[in-house]
């Protein structure tokens, strides 16, 4: 089949069955796995004009409902936290698009700035995971005690629920929740200003945020990675709606560049991560934080790993 604005022809099963399957792991970080599909795009498609950043975050759009879904229903969604993502992020996410159409279209630069962002955080998750943990008191970790209870609840099959997120306070300095007896706070301002960076990368891209985000409160803020998922992807959600309709809107102006999005090609890849990021969301609960943080650092390393070495060899 093919996909005219993106100038490819590829078997229309290839999109869902990669984005399913990227999905599927990345989501049980909060990652969507748009910033595994941009490479995929770019470098095995051949789809490297600036619709590939509006392409990437139509399949936000239509994969990451199922996922946020999932996180809502089984109450591990931290509302305040998304909100706060979601107000930061959404201006960066305007400015990106901006700088990625009039002074990025050959963005081999920001590929490298990129690149080196997400090395640092991917080596500081990677830290993070191999330092073992515990509590002031020698105590298991939240993450080690919620799966703990995992286990017991697959094992004599309760009908009791899992533990879930209540939220102490939200102001405009602080977010504070509890989850499994213990307590976490977060400074508001420090998360905004993070997110808007964030929406800057993501809107020039079309990563979604949640490749810096995720890995940021789970490495830096020391938050259970059973907690931060859902609004990270729900954060994502929201921002890359904006994105598309403001990538949508801009493309007339630039009569000569594709800048729309590929809305046939966005939307079978948003099809595969729509089933993956629902299973992704309902089986995190059953993987090891271990598991998920080593999934999540590794495709943040191999990815950042691609941009740099894309630099050098351009």
């Amino acid at each position: 089949m093919f996909f005219p604005i993106a100038n490819i022809e590829i078997n229309p099963l290839i999109p869902p069955a990669v984005a399913f399957v990227i999905s599927f792991f990345t989501s049980m970080g909060g990652v969507s796995g748009a910033f595994l599909l941009l490479p995929f795009q770019v470098s095995i498609l051949g789809f490297s004009s600036p619709a590939v950043s509006a392409t990437n975050q139509l399949f936000n759009v239509v994969a990451i409902p199922s996922g946020v879904y999932r996180y809502i229903k089984e109450g591990r969604m931290v509302w305040p936290l998304t909100w706060v993502v979601i107000i930061g992020t959404l201006p960066g996410v305007l400015l990106g698009a901006i700088i990625r159409i009039r002074y990025l279209p050959e963005p081999r630069n920001f590929k490298m700035f990129v690149g080196l962002v997400l090395l640092y955080i991917g080596s500081r998750l990677l830290k993070d995971i191999l330092t073992k943990k515990r509590t002031r008191h020698g105590q298991l970790s939240t993450e080690e005690l919620f799966q703990q209870q995992v286990k017991e609840f697959k094992a004599k099959h309760l009908n009791d629920r899992l533990p879930t997120v209540t939220v102490k306070k939200f102001s405009p300095a602080r977010i504070s929740y509890d989850f499994y007896d213990q307590n976490f706070t977060i400074n508001t301002f420090g998360v905004t200003g993070l997110s808007f960076v964030v929406g800057i990368i993501g809107g020039v891209y079309g990563i979604g945020g949640g490749a810096i985000v995720a890995p940021f409160f789970i490495s830096f803020l020391g938050l259970p990675v059973y907690t931060i998922a859902g609004a990270a992807l729900m954060g994502t959600f929201v921002t890359s709606v904006v994105g598309v309709a403001f990538y949508q809107l801009l493309a007339p102006f630039y009569p000569t560049m594709a800048i729309a999005p590929d809305w046939l090609l966005g939307m079978l890849f948003g099809l595969g991560g729509f089933g993956g990021m629902y299973c992704g969301a309902r089986c995190q609960k059953f993987m090891p934080a271990k598991a998920i943080k080593l999934i999540l650092a590794g495709c943040i390393l191999v990815t950042a790993a691609k941009y740099v070495i894309s630099f050098f060899s351009w």
